[in-house]
């Protein structure tokens, strides 16, 4: 019988496959997932357009040291670095930090508010709570008539700010720090939303709102984004870094996951904590059985499963304890043709890759079942 008191040798995301579709920080992300046990598949949704070589940027920057700012919003610590290596890059650093010492700087949350004193600047203020909406209230409250304000951007949708901001009366200059495109190599995100509408992604994250909107685009291109919207509604959990990044997949009618504090670490225990969580665990045969993506833990045990084997046991588990025939199951095997042989030499696989074969029984004549504990027999016999 199984220990419950033994600890695994796995990591809590062992047996699940994640998709990555960050462009920047995605090697950490992947180290960080792969250490606890997942596969990855990694598919940058996007490239980000280098700071030197942005022209809507110098000509933001030119225009803030020719015509000063009353307030300069600084919304990103990597964003407002670029911006300043950029400028001297440019020849312009000086000039730059020289205006941004005359204007009222404010810094959204404290890793903004270390980029600006490292640049040797001093903010006017900055909330704990790392919150655009508070850094709004803020400048409504001060009034905004009249005044012109600065926003760095940083390529996600700042829903609302900009609009509520001219609402007030002020003149709004968006200052662009990097810009996001296409990946040059469309390959990598088109094998990612074939693994996610095929179920064989069991989570996809996303650190930035364009890259969610890149992925919904490029399935909308390939005639696939209803299906990547019914498995992101049901199977493959859509875990987001925060709540901004989260809104093209919300604007959808998809529902995500997202840490409290929107950073990568938190992500991925999020992640340690959702996936195992709608893993598919029975009794059988006196074993427990743990259902993940491409693999099953038996009695605590890892056993990766091919794809095929894989199928089958879904298929197996959805009526735990009931017969399933020959036909259903060949139904289940992707790419198997008519010929139920494919179904015996699947499940021979599938019971060896297992290790206790005793665990799928074959019923003459009529299928194959799961050999559910009689106890819970019952449970399942309604289903």
């Amino acid at each position: 019988m199984y220990d419950e008191q033994q600890q695994p040798e796995h990591g809590p995301l062992a047996g699940f496959t994640v998709g990555v579709t960050a462009a920047r920080r995605a090697d950490e992300l992947g180290a960080l997932l792969q250490r606890r046990g997942a596969a990855v598949v990694h598919a940058p949704a996007l490239r980000i357009v280098p700071l030197s070589d942005d022209s809507e940027l110098l000509a933001a920057t030119k225009e803030i040291i020719q015509r000063q700012p009353d307030v300069v919003v600084a919304t990103t610590a990597i964003g407002f670095r670029g911006w300043i290596e950029a400028a001297e890059g440019w020849g312009l650093g000086e000039d730059l930090l020289n205006r941004l010492r005359e204007v009222e700087l404010l810094a959204r949350g404290p890793k903004v508010k270390g980029a600006v004193r490292a640049a040797g600047l001093t903010e006017e203020w900055s909330p704990s709570s790392e919150s655009m909406a508070e850094v709004l209230d803020r400048l409504l409250e001060e009034g905004v008539d009249g005044r012109r304000i600065a926003v760095q951007l940083h390529g996600e949708p700042l829903p609302g700010f900009v609009e509520a901001l001219r609402a007030g009366g002020a003149e709004v200059l968006g200052v662009p720090v990097y810009r996001w495109l296409p990946p040059v190599d469309i390959g990598p995100v088109d094998r990612l939303l074939d693994a996610a509408v095929s179920r064989s992604l069991d989570a996809v994250t996303f650190t930035s709102a364009p890259a969610a909107a890149s992925l919904l685009t490029r399935a909308e291109e390939r005639g696939l984004l209803h299906e990547l919207l019914a498995a992101l509604g049901h199977d493959v959990l859509p875990a987001c870094v925060g709540p901004v990044t989260a809104l093209p997949l919300q604007a959808r009618g998809i529902d995500t996951v997202q840490p409290e504090r929107f950073r990568l670490g938190p992500l991925v225990q999020l992640l340690c904590r959702e996936l195992p969580g709608r893993a598919r665990t029975l009794p059988i045969a006196g074993h427990r059985v743990e259902i993940r993506g491409h693999a099953v833990l038996v009695d605590g045990d890892l056993r990766p499963v091919p794809p095929a084997g894989m199928s089958l046991l879904r298929a197996l588990a959805r009526r735990p304890g009931w017969v399933v025939s020959r036909a259903d199951l060949l139904r289940a095997l992707p790419g198997a043709g008519r010929d139920e042989h494919a179904v015996e030499t699947a499940m021979a696989r599938l019971r060896t890759a297992l290790g206790a074969p005793k665990l799928i029984q074959t019923v003459v004549k009529r299928g194959y079942r799961l050999a559910l504990d009689p106890a819970a027999d019952a449970k399942y016999s309604g289903e």
